[in-house]
């Protein structure tokens, strides 16, 4: 599997970015829906750019479907930036997302009052469960919702019932995922197009990184003997369980790799995390050395806080 790096950036992006750059400086607060599955890679880098002291709360949502030890971790991670809460919720269960208020007042203490407006806007890539919020938040259809990425397309402005302003922004990628690995996980778990990256190249990635972190819930599921083989083998072995055969007897490896995307996605397989806070720290780090050979010069994230 050769690793792409994906360039994936719709127009209407690319002017919302700007937009969200000049009134960002005015907000009270920053709200970011991750994946929980994908906490690092479903991260807009833009957001630790421009909020400067602003307090962000980053939501790890469909916790329901990812690994709660990993997601544990995560949690303690991201507090360690200044300024962050971090919570895993679900959109499923509603009464939860309706905490947020109580959460965002917190933060915003010198807020308090009959009069006093806070305004927040809320910031996620596509696909992450952002609108789903939203409407919950408002107890009303406001955003539109889908399991394509990219359904948000302007900003808008909603008045919650507890003097809340929510700035609602496109579900916001970046013009170029540096991370290559980063890639292929926002195309598993469905945050970008399935036709940013071939699909059967998604399945051998998944099928290689499930093998390697999940492999009793893998043997379990596709009934897998030896786990000791290359993607293209393990994604071959998956679609003949599957009965995806083609002429001549040929596993079809994009049927095989629909279903292995499908139960991942879904949760099928077992509540699965792509990455991990370790892996992270690991891969920002080639990222920034790799970018300093090709002469890219790289913004200084805000320092993490003294573990307590």
């Amino acid at each position: 599997m050769s690793k792409q790096t994906i360039q994936w950036y719709p127009g209407h992006m690319h002017k919302a970015r700007k937009e969200i750059a000049e009134v960002m400086p005015q907000m009270d607060l920053i709200i970011e829906v991750l994946d929980a599955r994908i906490p690092y890679s479903s991260s807009n880098p833009m957001i630790s750019d421009l909020r400067g002291d602003t307090p962000c709360i980053k939501i790890l949502n469909k916790s329901d479907l990812a690994d709660p030890i990993v997601t544990a971790q995560w949690l303690e991670y991201l507090e360690l930036e200044e300024g962050v809460k971090a919570y895993a919720l679900t959109t499923q269960q509603p009464s939860e997302i309706k905490k947020i208020p109580q959460l965002i007042r917190a933060l915003v203490p010198n807020k308090e009052g009959a009069h006093k407006v806070i305004k927040a806007m809320i910031m996620g890539i596509p696909n992450v469960g952002k609108s789903t919020t939203i409407n919950i938040l408002a107890n009303r259809i406001i955003a539109k919702t889908g399991n394509e990425p990219a359904v948000t397309k302007q900003q808008q402005r909603i008045k919650l019932d507890d003097g809340i302003v929510l700035s609602d922004t496109p579900g916001m990628l970046w013009p170029k995922v540096q991370n290559p690995l980063s890639g292929y996980r926002l195309a598993s778990t469905g945050a970008i197009k399935d036709t940013a990256i071939e699909y059967d190249d998604i399945g051998m990635y998944a099928a290689e990184y499930l093998c390697k972190t999940y492999p009793e819930a893998m043997r379990a599921r596709y009934k897998l003997d030896n786990l000791d083989k290359t993607d293209i083998e393990l994604l071959e072995d998956i679609g003949r369980g599957r009965g995806c055969l083609g002429p001549g007897g040929l596993v079809d490896l994009n049927k095989a790799a629909a279903i292995l995307i499908n139960e991942l996605r879904t949760a099928k397989i077992c509540r699965i995390s792509l990455e991990t806070p370790a892996m992270a720290e690991a891969e920002k780090q080639a990222v920034i050395e790799r970018l300093a050979l090709e002469g890219v010069k790289i913004k200084k994230r805000k320092p993490k806080k003294k573990r307590r």
